[in-house]
């Protein structure tokens, strides 16, 4: 799989319902073969995540996603200790020694793995997805830095614990703040942007297999038309697909066929009071002039 090349790769993920770009499809190829991080930056919605899960399908491997929030500590990415089994063993094993005891509670089965000591102990290869890293403190980003230059997991109790597989790395950002140059000096980079008609167009027809090309591209077009109001939450990819099926399920062949029904059913898209004010009839109206 390491070696497949743009084409390949962009095929194979076709195949598995991601439409990509050429410079992603490249990206993906230079990561497996350079064996580097991929960070993927791009606002909310526009299929970050969608790409780790994509590979995950491509490769036949396991997902295994670490999603980051402010306040994510290492225990919670890493491992933890069962405190509750190991406070019952201790409960049932007064009496012992307390090294005994000590040797006993600190083993392996009273190990959580969080996702990241999970990712580097699967017995083949896995997806990392480290979602959202810039919603963590740069402190954790400094010690995630460090897991994924290494590969390896200090656990005092039980010493270090090297990788059995290197795992597959995408980190996903919506540029919430700025991430240091450490952090993307050791990753390579694709900014992820809202995808032009005619492969969004693409992307509808590989979720919804029941819909026509001609209809498939007009939701796109009026999409993007959509993206450029000044709207509080542009609607992402997701909601693209949540709206085409919609139209699809009300039998509609055109978006000029019944105008009332497509405002209606924007409620797909717009996901804001404010922005559902803002695209009135009279704007839908417009927007769908526009529309061929």
């Amino acid at each position: 799989m390491s070696k497949l090349n743009r084409d390949e790769i962009a095929s194979g993920l076709s195949r598995v319902g991601y439409v990509a770009d050429g410079e992603l499809a490249t990206a993906i190829s230079l990561m497996a073969f350079l064996k580097r991080p991929l960070l993927l930056e791009g606002e909310a919605g526009v299929g970050k995540t969608a790409v780790a899960a994509a590979l995950a399908d491509l490769y036949d491997t396991r997902l295994i996603r670490l999603q980051c929030y402010e306040g994510l500590d290492q225990s919670a990415a890493l491992y933890e200790w069962n405190y509750q089994r190991q406070l019952l063993a201790i409960q049932a094993h007064q009496g012992r020694g307390a090294v005994e005891i000590e040797g006993e509670i600190f083993s392996e089965k009273y190990l959580l793995e969080r996702p990241l000591l999970a990712a580097i102990r699967q017995p083949k290869a896995p997806v990392l997805l480290i979602d959202e890293v810039d919603r963590a403190d740069e402190e954790f980003e400094a010690f995630l830095l460090e897991v994924l230059s290494e590969f390896q997991v200090s656990i005092p109790e039980l010493g270090t614990i090297p990788a059995t597989t290197i795992p597959h790395v995408v980190l996903t950002s919506n540029g919430t703040r700025e991430l240091s140059d450490a952090l993307r000096r050791r990753c390579l980079y694709h900014y992820v942007d809202y995808p032009e008609p005619d492969r969004e167009a693409r992307i509808i027809m590989a979720h919804l297999s029941s819909i026509g090309a001609s209809l498939a591209l007009q939701i796109a077009r009026m999409v993007e038309a959509i993206r450029k109001e000044d709207l509080r939450k542009v609607p992402g990819v997701a909601e693209t697909l949540d709206w085409a099926a919609a139209l699809v399920g009300l039998n509609l062949r055109d978006l000029h066929d019944d105008p009332e029904a497509l405002h209606d059913t924007l409620l797909c898209l717009l996901k804001t009071r404010e922005d559902r004010t803002r695209i009135s009839p009279e704007v839908t109206e417009r927007l769908l002039g526009r529309v061929a």
